[in-house]
């Protein structure tokens, strides 16, 4: 694998703007991976080097565009089990729009003993403009020998539903919106919103010995302010606890431990990076995952898709990074361009998949797919080594246009030079809190410091885990964070 030349320019694949590499999985001496917009699945035997790939014709009739664009796969036995959407055929107009006519919800199953794919289910709701819900993530219940599938993407069929592994009937558990979910103990938490309207709004729990569901809020933030448009992008477990990223941080908790969902402020901008359309993989029993600077954004200032801002998605405040989460440590161990799609660990290696351009809007389509994609080989000691130097530069002017006052959320572990640098037209008061992602959650400390208008240098050396920051005001400036 070591010898191929992953990289991908854009070629075929009419959708919005670009896709990216998804799914990444190393299974039974498989290495799977979903090309998208090209829609093509890639199956590699790690020992021969040899590879097939699979257009989803199963689906319908070329040419077919999509595949996945949310790392929805899971392992049992021998099989991999891939999902998400596709156009079988791919109908592109050429004032910009495409089709979804033809565009379906899918659920596959690749057998890596006879080196067979399968289509196990698949939906549509053949509407022009409107599609069913996208699967956005499949998780395994061991009890009950099923397979159940997140969707929220989408106009119709949203919610967790039960796909049978053998006879590919599937139904409906819970009808709101659900983008991803992780299995903890015996019981399997799921997001419930919408990532396009708000983000995240409560978790729901399903009990996987007695089929009951119930119901939870999430709670506030350990530096007592609030969130906002908290999008969920990944969820994981470790610690017998259900981690959610989501734009602006992470929650971590578990209710029927006594714990609530606690937010932890983690590289909240007043921007879209996110963890959004990457996975959250367990590495050396924590929990590693990526924040991507330019993950969805609205190509053009104009744009009237509703509650995508242009400001806010093309506003670049830093690279997209890798987080390792080992509480009460949270680290940096990588520094990546527009946005990281997938992660996977194979052999004491990490695979990254990467891309240089995000999704773009429902009137922004191409017939091909606009991004450069590739896969960066890592090896697996980037988690005890130091973090790569890192830089965000946050426009104050555009935190103030968002009326947020509180941002940040810096790690520090591992780097042995911080400092924040304030460029403010005025004097300002600046507070400074200090947490780390202790679990059970404990509260910030506060420290305020005195900003003069100027330039004004903070030596965050003096300062340990995880910083954020508030202003007592609206200020114009901007402030540049520079660990190294």
């Amino acid at each position: 694998m070591l010898l191929r030349n992953y990289r991908f320019p854009g070629r075929y694949g009419p959708e919005w703007g670009s896709g990216g590499i998804f799914g990444l999985r190393h299974h039974n001496g498989i290495l799977y991976f979903t090309l998208a917009f090209e829609a093509e699945a890639h199956f590699m035997d790690v020992k021969s080097n040899e590879e097939k790939t699979y257009d989803f014709t199963l689906v319908g009739d070329a040419p077919t565009s999509g595949g996945d664009t949310y790392n929805a796969v899971e392992t049992v036995d021998e099989f991999i089990y891939f999902g998400g959407w596709v156009h079988a055929p791919a109908v592109y107009r050429e004032d910009g729009r495409i089709l979804f006519n033809n565009k379906y919800s899918h659920v596959h199953v690749y057998d890596t003993a006879e080196g067979s794919v399968k289509l196990l289910w698949k939906e549509s709701i053949h509407h022009q403009t409107d599609w069913a819900g996208e699967v956005s993530d499949i998780i395994y219940d061991p009890y009950g020998d099923r397979i159940l599938l997140a969707r929220e993407d989408g106009h119709a069929n949203l919610g967790v539903y039960s796909l049978d592994r053998k006879r590919g009937k599937a139904e409906p558990l819970i009808t709101e919106p659900s983008p991803k979910g992780t299995r903890v103990h015996d019981v399997a938490f799921f997001g419930v919103g919408n990532n396009f309207t708000g983000g995240l709004r409560e978790f729901r729990a399903l009990d996987l010995i007695s089929g009951k569901w119930e119901a939870f809020k999430p709670g506030g933030s350990v530096d007592g302010k609030p969130y906002e448009r908290p999008e969920l992008g990944a969820m994981a477990s470790a610690y017998n606890r259900a981690f959610a990223f989501v734009r602006g941080g992470v929650f971590a908790g578990n209710p029927y431990m006594g714990e609530v969902f606690t937010f932890y402020r983690l590289l909240d901008f007043p921007t879209f990076y996110a963890p959004f359309r990457v996975n959250a993989i367990n590495v050396g029993g924590g929990v590693l995952t990526a924040f991507s600077t330019h993950h969805d954004a609205s190509y053009k200032r104009d744009s009237p898709d509703a509650g995508i801002f242009w400001d806010f998605t093309n506003t670049l405040v830093g690279p997209s990074v890798l987080v390792y989460v080992a509480p009460p440590m949270v680290k940096i161990v990588g520094a990546f361009g527009a946005r990281v799609t997938s992660i996977e660990k194979m052999g004491g290696k990490l695979l990254v998949a990467t891309n240089t351009t995000p999704n773009t809007g429902a009137t922004e389509a191409t017939p091909f797919d606009t991004g450069n994609r590739d896969i960066v080989v890592l090896d697996e000691k980037i988690l005890q080594e130091r973090p790569p130097a890192v830089s965000f530069s946050v426009s104050l002017d555009l935190l103030r246009k968002a009326s947020k006052r509180t941002f940040g959320g810096i790690p520090l572990d591992g780097y042995r030079s911080a400092r924040a640098i304030f460029y403010v037209k005025n004097d300002a008061k600046l507070k400074i809190y200090e947490y780390d992602l202790s679990l059970p959650a404990d509260t910030a400390e506060e420290e305020i410091v005195d900003l003069k208008a100027g330039r004004n240098v903070i030596d965050l050396r003096t300062f340990s885990g995880i910083v954020g920051f508030e202003l007592e005001k609206e200020v114009k400036g901007k402030v540049r964070i520079e660990l190294l």
